[in-house]
């Protein structure tokens, strides 16, 4: 079982990274070697040890097991990560070939392996003679088949990774018996620390968001806050915030409360810390909502230096602080003009909940910050040094704050104007905050994800925008959102759709087909339920019907393009049917020709138009998408073939490639499907192989 489970992972490995090699090398652990020991009773590294102890040493490069086997904690020099091919978790009940549960005695002997089982065939089999059952699972089945036990009860995915799913008497639904949340995983463990496996680990872990949840009412959340708080699996929240805020999670979100009031912490600092890294490594879509602002006086320090120790990705979004709800929110302005021009925030505790000193001396310590400063530096630091301030005080310009062009400027405050004149940062039109002290020397690392902090610009239309910065921020990268078309319905596709009864089937190409179609389909009055049969051309544009309650007849198996869209349509589109084709003006009609070739009776229909958008600037990127050929169009048109030198270019699909051969440009990745989520995994998966060639 141990090894198939290893092949699997290498057939995965060598599939995601073909320039690199990779080797077995068989291994046991006492668990395999003593079939003695009841496993209730058995160490918690028993199947674990000496794989484990063979990577400390460096005998190995990494070790894969299930991941119910890892010990928590894990051997001190080690790290993991759960994998991303799992199986189902539930737990099964085997019989001998040929009987039935009906078949049972009064008092069977049901051969278990843990105590949960244990208890659950206890309640199932009110009599049974519960027996301790070892070996791997074709010995166990072996005994079972001898006459050993009556009934036993295993893992169902131990029994699919067999290809044994035809032993398998009974699923146990998951509320009968729940099962280890490991159950079905495989994990990966290798040494702390090594640059290869933790480049390779970027691909299975997601970015953790920190969130700020804001101040008092859940109104003051931010709609970039509310947006992660939508996708997240696990939410470990705050005691100080709205809870209407973990109304926005989904229903199968986990929800951990972690919260600290003064004198009582449901878990300490390191125990959220912990809990935080671990479930990075599970592969979980995690967001860590803290009230007011994360980094006024919320630790966020300490958590993210946790992940960046791991080298697990992360983002943060601000979030409105206490310190502007009882100011701007009350009236006291901290800066008036004319009485106010800046403010001191700090606590009277200290590290360890003491009070700490106030003095003026204190205060001086604190960093400065100044607004509208950007233009001014030399001059303010003059001030600050003839007041006492050394000159090689840390200090930084941050300009755009919050953008996605936000740029930030470093050095000792005496030299920092010349370094701004000499980075062409300053003088110009942006603003700038100036801020000046120690905390400066600090920053939030972008490198850990599989696309490392790396600017990915977006060009897809609006409708696809947010699916593509979720999928790059999940995997460590910067979204930088400039979409270059706009999807427009046109005026005559109202008529094609009011007269959709008319037709036999109705041929939909995408995502954002469905989404004006359904547009167009509001105007009307039409009773959805007499609409032709829907012909989706895969699961992207399927999952987008079915959000609006349609379900498309068919779609491609595979081939999600053209040529599997006509070799779907060939296998149900009778000759003589009547087809309506919406597409946009961009697609062309070689579809339409198709399916008349085939019979069809086709009306070819131009549902919206790509209409480009215009924007005065080039922002900084180092990759660029491209979701179509129009996307590339107008991008040549607007910023010239040069801007694309330097840049990794990634295409979601064929069409998209011929399109920028066209134009005299080549793509560096093309995604294996025609979808959003694939062309951001290819991407990922481009750029860590690259990085792990240079480190082997």
């Amino acid at each position: 079982m141990a090894l198939l489970q290893a092949r699997s992972v290498l057939g995965h490995f060598r599939e995601k990274f073909p320039g690199i090699r990779f080797a077995e090398a068989p291994f046991s652990s006492p668990g395999d070697r003593d079939r003695v020991t009841v496993l209730q009773t058995s160490p918690p590294d028993f199947f674990t040890r000496d794989l484990d102890e063979a990577v400390i040493r460096g005998d190995l490069d990494c070790a894969i097991h299930s991941a119910k086997d890892l010990p928590d904690p894990l051997p001190e020099g080690l790290d993991w990560c759960w994998l991303p091919w799992r199986e189902d978790p539930r737990d099964v009940l085997v019989l001998p070939p040929g009987r039935g549960l009906d078949a049972l005695p009064p008092e069977p002997r049901v051969g278990v392996s843990s105590e949960r089982r244990s208890a659950y065939a206890g309640r199932r089999f009110p009599g049974a003679r519960l027996l301790p059952i070892r070996g791997n699972i074709e010995e166990r089945l072996a005994q079972l088949d001898a006459g050993a036990f009556d009934l036993v009860v295993m893992a169902g995915a131990a029994l699919k990774r067999l290809g044994l799913e035809d032993r398998i008497t009974a699923w146990i639904p998951l509320d009968e018996l729940p099962v280890p949340e490991a159950q079905g995983v495989l994990g990966l463990t290798f040494k702390a620390g090594d640059p290869r496996l933790l480049r390779l680990r970027s691909l299975f872990v997601k970015a953790v968001t920190f969130v700020g949840a804001g101040a008092g009412d859940a109104g003051a959340c931010t709609m970039a806050g509310l947006d992660a708080l939508r996708r997240a699996e696990v939410c470990l929240y705050d005691s100080l915030m709205d809870p209407a805020l973990l109304e926005a999670l989904p229903a199968a979100a986990q929800r951990v409360d972690v919260g600290k009031r003064c004198g009582q912490h449901r878990l300490s600092q390191p125990e959220i810390n912990a809990l935080l890294a671990g479930l990075a490594r599970k592969g979980s879509r995690v967001v860590r909502l803290k009230g007011g602002d994360p980094g006024l006086f919320g630790r966020l320090a300490e958590e993210v230096e946790t992940l960046e120790c791991l080298h697990l990705p992360y983002r943060v979004i601000p979030g409105v602080s206490s310190l502007n709800a009882a100011t701007t929110g009350t009236g006291m302005l901290l800066t008036r003009r004319g009485l106010s021009r800046g403010f001191c925030a700090l606590t009277p505790r200290q590290q360890g909940g003491g009070a700490g000193p106030i003095t003026g001396q204190e205060r001086a310590r604190l960093p400065v910050v100044f607004f509208m400063a950007a233009g001014g530096v030399g001059e303010v630091a003059q001030q600050m040094i003839a007041d006492g301030t050394p000159s090689d005080c840390p200090a930084a310009v941050v300009f755009n704050a919050g953008r996605d062009d936000e740029a930030i400027v470093r050095a000792g405050l005496g030299a920092l104007a010349d370094r701004l004149r000499a980075e062409s940062a300053a003088p110009d039109d942006r603003p700038g905050l100036l801020i000046v002290g120690a905390v400066t020397r600090f920053g939030f690392r972008q490198d850990a994800g599989a696309l490392a902090g790396r600017r990915i610009l977006l060009t897809c239309s609006q409708d696809l925008q947010d699916k593509a910065a979720h999928a790059v921020d999940d995997l460590g990268g910067r979204p930088i959102r400039r979409p270059l078309i706009r999807l427009t319905p046109s005026p005559a596709a109202l008529e094609c759709v009011r007269r959709s009864e008319q037709f036999d089937w109705i041929v939909l190409t995408s995502p954002a087909s469905v989404r004006c179609f359904v547009e167009v389909l509001d105007q009307t009055d039409l009773d959805v339920r007499k609409l032709p049969k829907l012909i989706a051309c895969g699961p992207g544009t399927a999952r987008e019907l079915r959000k609006f309650r349609l379900a498309p007849a068919a779609e491609p198996a595979a081939d999600f393009g053209a040529q599997g869209l006509r070799e779907t349509a060939a296998r149900l589109i009778t000759p003589g049917a009547k087809v309506l084709r919406l597409r946009s003006d961009k697609a062309g009609g070689d579809l339409a020709a198709a399916l008349r070739q085939q019979g069809a009776v086709v009306e070819d229909c131009i549902l919206y138009r790509n209409e480009r958008l215009l924007y005065d600037a080039l922002p900084v990127f180092d990759a660029v998408f491209f979701a179509s050929g129009s996307a590339v169009e107008a991008f040549v048109d607007l910023w010239g073939r040069a801007a694309l030198q330097g840049k990794t270019v990634l295409a979601i699909g064929q069409p998209t490639v011929a399109i920028l051969t066209a134009q005299g440009l080549a793509a560096d990745v093309v995604s294996p499907a025609a979808t959003v989520a694939a062309s951001v995994a290819a991407l990922a998966e481009w750029y860590v192989n690259q990085a792990m060639e240079e480190l082997l």
